[in-house]
C-alpha cells in the first residue's frame, strides 16, 4: 500500500469503506425492523425517479452492488491506475476519474431515457414526449429501481487512458495464451460493450455507461494532447524543465571554467558548491519525472522556482 500512489490508494480505501458500510447496514436492520440502503441513497436513480438527485452523479461511483463487483473494479484500479497516476500526477488523475466518472452516469442516463420513451411508446397508444413526465409518475415504484452504482465507467476510461499512454506496451489478459498490445486490449473491451448494449437486455450491467466513461476519456485526453496547460501539459513542463536544466549546466561550466593563482580555494568553494546545488536541481527534476511536479515538497519547489528566476 505505500507504494500506491496517493489518488489510487485513497480511491481504493473509499470505495472499500463504502462497500463495508453498505453492506453492514444492509444485513441488520435499526431499530424498528427498517434498514438504511446506502446504494439507494447514494446510487444513481433515472433521472424521472423521485428519488433522483444530483449529488447522486459523483456518489454513484463509489458504491457497488456485489463482493464480485467491487473486486474487478478494484483490481483494475490498482493494476492501471498506479501507472496512470504516475504518469500524470494526482491532480490530473483525480480530475479525469471524476469527469469520467460523472460523464458515465450521464450517458447512463440519457441511455435510460431513451429506454423509458421506447416502452411507454409500445404499451401507450399515440404516446408524446409531454407525457412523460406524468407516466414517471404513475411509475415511479418502478422507475425507482433503475439505479446505478460502481466505478466502472471512470474504471474504463482509465484502462483507456493506459492503452493511449502506452499503446505499444504488451499485457496478458485472461485466458488469451499471448500478451497483447494495450491499443488492441482497450479496442477489444470498447468492442465487447458496444456489442453488449445493442445484443443483451435485462442483464443489470450499465454498459452504456461503460462506454460511456471511455468516450468522455477520449475526448478529455485528445483535448489535453492539443491544448496543454500549464497545470496539466505534461509537453510543456518537460520543455521547461529541460530548458532549466541546460540554464543551469551552461551557467556552471561558464563559472567553472573560470580560475586564477590568487582565487582558486575561493573558486574551489564555489565551484563545490555549485556541484552541490546542482546535484539537488537534478534530483528535483528527477523526482518531477517519476512522480508529478505535485510530489514535492514545499521546500522543494521553492528551491525551483528561486533557480528558475535567475538568469
Amino acid at each position: 500500500m505505500r507504494r500506491i500512489p496517493v489518488i489510487t490508494k485513497n480511491l481504493l480505501i473509499i470505495n472499500i469503506v463504502a462497500f463495508m458500510a453498505m453492506y453492514l447496514l444492509r444485513s441488520f436492520p435499526m431499530f424498528g425492523g427498517g434498514i438504511i440502503d446506502l446504494n439507494d441513497i447514494f446510487g444513481l436513480h433515472f433521472c424521472l425517479s423521485p428519488h433522483f438527485h444530483l449529488y447522486q452523479l459523483f456518489t454513484y461511483m463509489f458504491m457497488h452492488a456485489n463482493i464480485e463487483h467491487i473486486f474487478f473494479n478494484m483490481f483494475a484500479l490498482w493494476m492501471f491506475g498506479c501507472v496512470v497516476e504516475n504518469v500524470w500526477g494526482p491532480k490530473k488523475f483525480l480530475f479525469y476519474y471524476i469527469v469520467c466518472g460523472v460523464g458515465a452516469g450521464l450517458i447512463q442516463e440519457i441511455a435510460q431515457l431513451g429506454s423509458f420513451y421506447m416502452i411507454c411508446g409500445e404499451q401507450i397508444p399515440n404516446f408524446k414526449i409531454s407525457q412523460m413526465f406524468e407516466v414517471a409518475r404513475n411509475s415511479a415504484s418502478v422507475i425507482n429501481l433503475w439505479t446505478t452504482v460502481g466505478a466502472s465507467g471512470a474504471i474504463y476510461a482509465i484502462l483507456l487512458a493506459f492503452g493511449m499512454i502506452f499503446p505499444e506496451e504488451r499485457i496478458f489478459i485472461f485466458p488469451l495464451p499471448i500478451p497483447i498490445k494495450a491499443k488492441w486490449f482497450v479496442m477489444m473491451y470498447a468492442a465487447i460493450e458496444l456489442f453488449s448494449a445493442l445484443a443483451t437486455t435485462g442483464d443489470n450491467v450499465a454498459h452504456l455507461a461503460h462506454l460511456g466513461g471511455m468516450i468522455f476519456g477520449y475526448f478529455l485526453i485528445r483535448y489535453w494532447q492539443k491544448h496543454p496547460t500549464d497545470d496539466y501539459g505534461m509537453r510543456r513542463g518537460e520543455e521547461f524543465f529541460t530548458n532549466l536544466r541546460n540554464k543551469w549546466e551552461k551557467s556552471s561550466n561558464k563559472k567553472s571554467g573560470f580560475t586564477s593563482s590568487s582565487t582558486s580555494n575561493v573558486d574551489w568553494d564555489y565551484n563545490a558548491r555549485k556541484k552541490a546545488e546542482q546535484d539537488e536541481i537534478d534530483h528535483i527534476l528527477d523526482k518531477i519525472r517519476k512522480s508529478g511536479y505535485d510530489s514535492l515538497t514545499a521546500d522543494e519547489k521553492r528551491k525551483l522556482f528561486d533557480q528558475s528566476n535567475k538568469k
